[in-house]
């Protein structure tokens, strides 16, 4: 892993991020708890069903009761259902997950993007389509100072990405995760145009209303 700097901080500057613990490095996310899911049993269509992991992290499946998912990936959690199903009623079952929707992949957006908040992600999610979710960066944001967070087993990362260098193909985009946090800085030099650009205006209007007639 190449790192920046580490400083003997909890958080370690790295130049690229690991992906999330326990995700087949990336490929796979894990569930969470509030994540809606369609459970189907190929050629057992009554024991197919939609379910939500609960706060204890299991689903409740027909038969077979409570199978945890919290934390497992999507094909983990078929293996352990078709296991289940297996041991005791079904003659090597296959299982099918899809995940309706996912309450674990919500990503941050704070600083200079126009509409910054928590927007949901996806497999599919990378750092150019999570800043068009926020509706882009503000006006006064700097394309080069990009940094997104992020949590791993007990350490947490983070690294600058440069929007303007990932449309210009001279860099890669890349991949964000549920929980990462990402946020956009300020452009000291837009900043002070725009800074200009209102007293300018401030100091026309005031010329303006002074040359009014009443």
């Amino acid at each position: 892993m190449p790192s920046a700097s580490s400083g003997g901080s909890d958080l370690r500057v790295v130049t690229q991020l690991p992906p999330p613990a326990n995700t087949n490095n990336g490929s796979e996310i894990l569930l969470a708890e509030n994540d809606l899911l369609e459970v189907d049993v190929f050629q057992v269509d009554e024991l197919d069903k939609e379910v939500r992991v609960e706060p204890n992290g299991n689903v409740s499946l027909p038969l077979i009761g409570a199978v945890p998912a919290k934390g497992k990936t999507v094909t983990q959690l078929e293996k352990e259902i078709e296991r289940r199903y297996g041991a005791n009623y079904l003659q090597s079952p296959e299982v099918s997950v899809f995940v309706k929707e996912s309450a674990g992949q919500r990503i941050t957006l704070d600083g200079e993007f126009i509409k910054p908040g928590i927007y949901p992600g996806d497999s599919s999610t990378t750092l150019l389509k999570a800043t068009a979710l926020a509706g882009g960066l503000s006006q006064v944001a700097d394309e080069k100072k990009i940094y997104v967070f992020r949590q791993v087993g007990a350490q947490r990362y983070v690294a600058n990405y440069s929007v303007k260098a990932i449309r210009e193909g001279k860099m890669s985009d890349p991949r964000v995760y549920g929980g990462d946090i990402v946020i956009a800085f300020q452009s000291g030099s837009k900043v002070a145009t725009q800074n200009l650009k209102e007293a300018l205006g401030i100091a026309v209007s005031a010329s303006r209303l002074a040359v009014t007639p009443l």
